[in-house]
């Protein structure tokens, strides 16, 4: 009897890895592909894994387990594979030795990125086979095929999910025989014509790349993965992942053409399902993908006006789809639950140590340069303590170039523990190697907090729980050679105001470390909790300037043009940032 399981596609990944063989599992944490590591620990008797301090360092720990001969894993989410990039595009010449399966999670309608990059182009670009799955079935199907792909055709191999696939759980038939793998491996053989790729020896393995997409392509064409739907032959539809399932729900009678395994491109299979059916229409998520190789192989694709090519996709959008090409719809109107209702933008958690931070550089007038993480949402109101955001680490560079082009006033630039080690320590050495003044704040919290309190190397634990060295950031900069290395307590108002001024205003670079912890992952949520008096408090709102959402509006003074503060017992955390703030001493502890 076979056994059956409620799992996301994450999970799936995580189950598939373990049922094929995987030994070793290195990847950086970040949403929507955070929990597949987090699951494969579960496995962890049979799977090496680990949480890596960069995507680039989980790509290259994955590859050196290849080399050796055994399967293995990394995930990343789409801006990750940016940074994984440049160890994978040698390796695709270098070709596998262990099977390796790069699984890389979009965001199409950025629910938490900063772009919605389509990875299915650097996929192509690195001369990869790539799976994307329609459900999580269809993941743990295909992360064990991509395995066995990987070391028959000697190539990384691609699972690309979405955060629509990732974070949705369908049933899985996992096997009645389901058990770690084997991980025997492949062995390695020392082979300097094939893993030291001096252009010598990387001329012909350019050539073998090229015979290899070849031989993939006339694999894809009759893989099992990529499949025909028959149907209504007036409209013949082409699709792919998670789009497959809006497609049978919006298009239920026509032909459908699902490719399972779009990378090679299935250039025959393509033809061959276009030349039965009167008109081709490809609906995809994010970029032209399929359409323009589509058309590049002679297949007319049905023209639109409705721009699917952006942001998430829905059956709603598919409906207004369907009544431009076919006109037989009514796009019904929806009403959503929550309209009507006031917006609730994000914001640092109560008593996040992030708070008194922002609230100073405010206070300051610095410009500052931020980075990725919780506290990004130092940018808005009330703080308005950020000005930039690029991507992981990039905070010191922009800072830095700030300051090459003559930028005045105090600035900085702030960045995570997590952050830091992850794409920081480059960039503060880039600094104080070319002669710069620019001032890192570092906050050091002891957690990668946005992703859900994944362990780094400061934190003094691995991916399974296990003790692990603490690195310690400040003897990190102070080795570099940091003469100005300052040490400041993230909810002390006045120590922050002081340290930050100095460190802005001096003749050369510093580095700051913020210290506090994330109140949740320390479970100090119910640390104690304070409250106003309100015959003290003055209405002049000085407090609500924290942005604190245990802050709320009490009772209006001034016709109604004022409130008194009251703190919401339930959301506050016990820091001490309120009562700092306040010169009417109306702020007390009480519990």
């Amino acid at each position: 009897m076979s056994r059956k399981i409620l799992l996301s596609a994450n999970e799936a990944v995580a189950w598939g890895a373990c049922k094929a063989g995987c030994a070793v599992a290195s990847a950086y944490p970040g949403t929507p592909s955070t929990e597949i590591l987090e699951n494969v620990a579960k496995f962890k008797d049979s799977i090496n894994c680990e949480w890596a301090v960069n995507e680039k360092v989980g790509m290259e720990v994955a590859i050196g387990a290849s080399i050796a001969g055994k399967r293995a894993l990394t995930a990343m989410k789409h801006v990750g594979l940016n940074v994984a990039m440049d160890p994978l595009m040698t390796y695709s010449y270098v070709g596998a030795n262990g099977g390796l399966v790069i699984v890389t999670c979009d965001d199409p309608g950025m629910h938490s990125s900063q772009n919605e990059q389509d990875s299915r182009n650097l996929v192509k670009f690195a001369r990869a086979p790539l799976f994307e799955p329609a459900d999580s079935q269809e993941t743990f199907d295909m992360v064990i095929a991509a395995f066995e792909i990987s070391e028959k055709f000697k190539v990384p191999t691609f699972v690309r999910l979405t955060t629509r696939t990732s974070h949705t759980s369908t049933v899985v038939d996992v096997g009645d025989d389901f058990g770690p793998g084997k991980a025997d491996g492949l062995g390695y053989v020392k082979d300097i014509k094939r893993y030291i790729p001096v252009p010598m020896f990387a001329r012909p393995q350019r050539l073998q790349a090229q015979e290899r997409t070849k031989a993939l392509r006339a694999f894809a064409c009759e893989a099992p993965f990529n499949r025909v739907d028959e149907g209504d032959k007036r409209l013949g539809i082409i699709t792919s992942g998670v789009i497959y399932q809006y497609v049978k729900e919006v298009f239920p009678e026509f032909a459908v053409l699902k490719l399972g395994l779009s990378n090679p491109f299935p250039v025959d299979l393509v033809k061959s399902f276009a030349a039965g059916v009167e008109k081709v229409l490809v609906i995809e998520e994010l970029d032209p993908f399929i359409e323009e190789q589509a058309r590049a192989a002679g297949v007319g694709a049905v023209g639109h006006d409705t721009e699917l090519n952006m942001l998430e996709l829905n059956p709603m959008r598919l409906l207004a789809l369907r009544k431009e090409v076919l006109g037989d719809v009514e796009v019904p109107e929806v009403r959503r639950a929550d309209g009507g209702l006031p917006t609730r933008p994000p914001v640092l958690c109560a008593g996040c140590s992030h708070r008194g931070v922002f609230y100073t550089l405010s206070k300051l007038g610095a410009t500052v340069t931020g980075d990725i993480g919780c506290y990004t949402l130092g940018a808005f109101p009330p703080l308005n303590a950020m000005d930039t955001t690029i991507c992981m680490g990039a905070c010191i560079g922009n800072a830095f170039g700030m300051e090459k082009a003559g930028h005045k006033g105090r600035t900085c630039a702030v960045i995570g523990d997590s952050t830091f080690f992850h794409s920081g320590m480059t960039g503060i050495l880039n600094v104080l190697y070319n002669g710069g003044k620019t001032t890192t704040v570092v906050l050091d919290n002891r957690i990668t907090g946005m992703t859900g309190h994944q362990d780094n190397p400061g934190s003094g634990k691995n991916l399974c729980g296990d003790p692990a060295p603490v690195t310690d950031i400040a003897e990190v900069a102070k080795a570099m050679g940091f003469r100005r290395v300052v040490r400041v307590d993230a909810y002390d108002l006045k120590a922050l105001e002081k340290v930050l001024a100095e460190e802005m205003d001096a003749d050369e670079p510093s580095v700051v470390i913020a210290g506090g912890p994330c109140r949740i992952a320390a479970k100090l949520m119910n640390a104690g909790t304070y409250e106003v008096d309100a015959a003290k408090c003055k209405a002049c709102g000085a407090c609500f300037k924290l942005g604190c959402p245990a802050i709320e509006r009490g009772e209006t003074v001034a016709g109604g043009k004022r409130y008194k503060a009251r703190i919401d017992p339930v959301q506050c955390s016990g820091c001490d940032l309120r009562r700092q703030v306040c010169k009417f001493d109306s702020i007390k502890r009480v519990r």
